[in-house]
């Protein structure tokens, strides 16, 4: 007998933690900070985003095996805020045999949505959630906060990064692997024992990638006028030739892929392409959408009207 009633995995409910209330950045704190946030109308500083990505893995490598870390792809869309003390289960529906590409979405202990996400393993996985809402983008009307931004803006040349265990990750991640390893909602050996991997190397977990990508971000130097407020609104995050390693130097370049606009937020698409040492081999890409809060440019208005 079959059937084809949809099925899927889900984890446990877990309590993500906050680790971004001493983050700065063009020398103010964040809406990570309680007191930002509380004054921009939220009512606590939220868990950054990708730090629910980890509750997928367990699931995603369950479906996909070792695959998932070399090849696989993460496209997530940011629905709710979570404050900690709240608690996340994930889900991931199960694809029909011979599929490359699934649903995924993450929920609160009251049902409230989190994230929408698809989840794939590449090449040739077809378009991805991301894809698919940038497919959908009007071009803005009018851009203030960035208005000298233009789609295919190349940030620098080449941006050097490194994630070492103990290593610092800066204002806008300030902690280190380590650090995030004591209170990641699922660690693995494979984060800090090199011997147990299959590439004899410790691996970056995958919301740690975000970290990797962004740590010299600054260097960019894209001209988004200062100072405002900014948010995750959607990522996705590719290995193409993964994982990235702990303590491994890579490559880093950037370009705008998109700018949109909504009732609240102009948002500028980046997308960081993560290359080897030598600068020659892609290893990885994200795609982050940086939605930048109107109402958080102190100018806003005056030069819109203007």
């Amino acid at each position: 007998m079959s059937f084809d009633t949809p099925l899927h995995l889900c984890g446990p409910l877990r309590e993500p933690r906050q680790m971004l209330q001493e983050q700065e950045y063009s020398g103010h704190t964040s809406i990570h900070d309680d007191s930002m946030a509380e004054k921009l109308g939220f009512k606590a500083g939220p868990i950054e985003g990708p730090t629910h990505f980890s509750q997928f893995v367990p699931l995603l490598v369950e479906v996909f095996g070792q695959a998932w870390f070399e090849s696989g792809c993460f496209s997530a869309h940011f629905q709710n805020m979570v404050v900690e003390g709240e608690q996340v289960r994930a889900f991931v529906e199960l694809p029909a045999p011979g599929a490359t590409r699934l649903r995924c979405w993450a929920e609160k202990a009251d049902g409230t949505p989190v994230l929408e996400a698809s989840a794939s393993i590449g090449p040739g996985d077809g378009p991805t959630l991301l894809d698919e809402r940038m497919a959908k983008l009007r071009a803005p009307e009018k851009l203030v906060i960035l208005s000298d931004l233009q789609v295919g803006m190349k940030g620098a040349e080449e941006e050097r990064v490194r994630m070492d265990a103990d290593q610092h990750m800066g204002n806008l991640y300030p902690f280190s692997l380590n650090q995030k390893l004591e209170r990641i909602t699922e660690n693995s050996p494979w984060y800090s024992d090199a011997e147990s991997t299959p590439w004899g190397r410790a691996i970056i977990p995958l919301e740690m990638v975000s970290v990797l990508a962004e740590y010299t971000s600054k260097q960019a130097a894209f001209p988004v006028k200062q100072p405002v407020i900014g948010l995750f609104a959607d990522q996705e995050i590719r290995m193409v030739d993964g994982p990235l390693f702990v303590g491994e130097e890579y490559v880093i370049r950037r370009e705008i892929a998109a700018l949109s606009e909504s009732k609240r937020t102009e948002s500028y698409w980046v997308r960081t392409r993560i290359y080897d040492a030598k600068g020659e081999t892609l290893k990885a890409e994200m795609l982050l959408n940086h939605a930048t809060l109107k109402h958080s440019y102190a100018n806003y208005e005056a030069e819109a009207s203007a």
